[in-house]
Protein backbone atom coordinates (compact mmCIF):
# COMPACT_ATOMS: atom_id res chain seq x y z
CA UNK A 1 0.00 0.00 0.00
CA UNK A 2 2.80 2.52 1.36
CA UNK A 3 4.61 1.63 -2.42
CA UNK A 4 1.42 3.01 -4.25
CA UNK A 5 1.17 5.35 -2.36
CA UNK A 6 4.94 6.48 -3.27
CA UNK A 7 4.11 5.73 -7.19
CA UNK A 8 1.15 8.19 -6.59
CA UNK A 9 3.76 10.95 -4.96
CA UNK A 10 6.44 10.46 -7.63
CA UNK A 11 3.58 10.83 -10.38
CA UNK A 12 2.26 14.28 -9.13
CA UNK A 13 5.64 15.60 -8.74
CA UNK A 14 6.05 14.91 -12.32
CA UNK A 15 2.73 16.00 -13.05
CA UNK A 16 3.59 19.54 -11.31
CA UNK A 17 7.44 19.87 -12.74
CA UNK A 18 5.72 19.19 -16.66
CA UNK A 19 2.73 21.63 -15.58
CA UNK A 20 5.62 24.25 -14.88
CA UNK A 21 7.65 23.68 -18.48
CA UNK A 22 3.99 23.93 -19.76
CA UNK A 23 3.58 27.30 -18.69
CA UNK A 24 7.33 28.23 -19.56
CA UNK A 25 6.64 27.59 -23.18
CA UNK A 26 3.60 29.00 -23.14
CA UNK A 27 5.20 31.92 -21.78
CA UNK A 28 8.40 32.38 -24.55
CA UNK A 29 5.31 31.52 -27.17
CA UNK A 30 3.80 34.91 -26.51
CA UNK A 31 7.43 36.43 -26.52
CA UNK A 32 7.80 35.06 -29.95
CA UNK A 33 4.50 36.73 -30.93
CA UNK A 34 5.59 39.70 -29.42
CA UNK A 35 9.16 39.54 -31.37
CA UNK A 36 7.30 38.49 -34.63
CA UNK A 37 5.51 41.72 -34.30
CA UNK A 38 8.07 44.04 -33.50
CA UNK A 39 10.02 42.69 -36.54
CA UNK A 40 7.57 43.52 -38.51
CA UNK A 41 6.52 46.63 -37.45
CA UNK A 42 10.42 47.95 -37.95
CA UNK A 43 10.31 46.39 -41.89
CA UNK A 44 7.33 48.13 -42.20
CA UNK A 45 8.68 51.40 -40.71
CA UNK A 46 11.61 51.29 -42.77
CA UNK A 47 10.26 50.48 -46.06
CA UNK A 48 7.21 52.81 -45.79
CA UNK A 49 7.96 55.65 -43.53
CA UNK A 50 9.67 58.29 -45.37
CA UNK A 51 12.87 58.24 -43.79
CA UNK A 52 16.80 57.26 -44.68
CA UNK A 53 16.91 54.05 -45.38
CA UNK A 54 18.55 51.69 -43.36
CA UNK A 55 19.69 48.07 -44.27
CA UNK A 56 20.83 47.35 -40.91
CA UNK A 57 16.82 47.88 -39.58
CA UNK A 58 15.34 45.96 -42.23
CA UNK A 59 18.05 43.30 -41.90
CA UNK A 60 17.03 43.20 -38.00
CA UNK A 61 13.49 42.99 -38.70
CA UNK A 62 13.51 40.00 -40.99
CA UNK A 63 15.85 38.42 -38.24
CA UNK A 64 13.19 39.31 -35.33
CA UNK A 65 10.53 37.90 -37.69
CA UNK A 66 12.70 34.63 -38.87
CA UNK A 67 13.84 33.86 -35.06
CA UNK A 68 10.08 34.57 -33.52
CA UNK A 69 8.91 31.86 -36.19
CA UNK A 70 11.41 29.19 -34.88
CA UNK A 71 10.91 30.03 -31.15
CA UNK A 72 7.06 29.59 -31.51
CA UNK A 73 7.58 26.63 -33.60
CA UNK A 74 10.24 24.86 -31.60
CA UNK A 75 8.47 25.68 -28.07
CA UNK A 76 4.65 24.71 -29.59
CA UNK A 77 6.32 21.22 -30.60
CA UNK A 78 8.03 21.23 -26.75
CA UNK A 79 4.43 21.93 -25.36
CA UNK A 80 2.40 19.77 -27.21
CA UNK A 81 5.00 16.79 -25.93
CA UNK A 82 4.60 17.87 -22.47
CA UNK A 83 0.81 17.80 -22.18
CA UNK A 84 1.01 14.37 -23.89
CA UNK A 85 3.18 13.76 -21.13
CA UNK A 86 1.18 14.90 -18.56
CA UNK A 87 -1.78 13.31 -19.54
CA UNK A 88 -0.04 9.59 -19.47
CA UNK A 89 1.00 10.51 -16.05
CA UNK A 90 -2.44 11.53 -15.32
CA UNK A 91 -3.66 8.33 -16.39
CA UNK A 92 -1.17 6.64 -15.06
CA UNK A 93 -1.89 8.28 -11.66
CA UNK A 94 -5.72 7.83 -11.86
CA UNK A 95 -5.01 4.02 -12.40
CA UNK A 96 -2.85 3.82 -9.45
CA UNK A 97 -5.64 5.40 -7.33
CA UNK A 98 -8.07 2.88 -8.57
CA UNK A 99 -5.99 0.28 -6.92
CA UNK A 100 -6.53 1.43 -3.38
CA UNK A 101 -8.98 -0.04 -1.42
CA UNK A 102 -10.49 3.52 -0.38
CA UNK A 103 -12.83 3.17 2.89
CA UNK A 104 -15.77 5.43 3.63
CA UNK A 105 -15.98 7.90 6.10
CA UNK A 106 -19.11 8.41 7.61
CA UNK A 107 -19.69 11.16 10.57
Amino acid sequence: MSDLRDQIEQLEDKIEALAERAERCRKIIVFAKAVMVVGAVVMLAVVVLPIRFDPAALFGGMAAVLGGIVLRGSNRTTLEQTVQAMRAAEAERAALIGQIALRVVEG
